[in-house]
């Protein structure tokens, strides 16, 4: 059975740190493109950060300098470091992983940045 969980949202003030992880079982994960996507209230999915099998990464224009993408194969885990975070990042964070065949989806972690 293949799990995504994400932990390490919550309440953050402006200018603030957040370090979200997704744990994935059942798949290898070394093999898969992991994604962190987002998705405000009223607002469509939007793409934060991916990171391909062989460690490259790509940013949305939003984040770019203030989050970074990385991943443990050897835990399974992908990591979004955020820092210096806008109230226009809250939002639901979605980890997701995919390969040519297959496409998995967390379950998504809250994260409010507000004073």
């Amino acid at each position: 059975q293949v799990q995504l969980v994400e932990s390490g949202g919550g309440l953050v003030q402006p200018g603030g740190s957040l370090r979200l992880s997704c744990a994935a079982t059942g798949i290898m994960f070394s093999l898969y493109v992991m994604t962190w996507y987002r998705q405000a209230p009223g607002e469509q999915r939007e793409l934060v950060a991916l990171i391909t099998s062989g460690g490259n990464t790509n940013y949305a224009d939003s984040v770019l300098g203030r989050f970074t993408i990385s991943r443990d194969n050897a835990k399974s885990t992908v990591y979004l470091q955020m820092n210096s975070l806008k109230p226009e990042d809250t939002a639901v964070y979605y980890c997701n992983a995919q390969s040519s065949v297959n496409d998995y989806w967390g379950q998504g972690t809250q994260v409010t940045v507000s004073s």
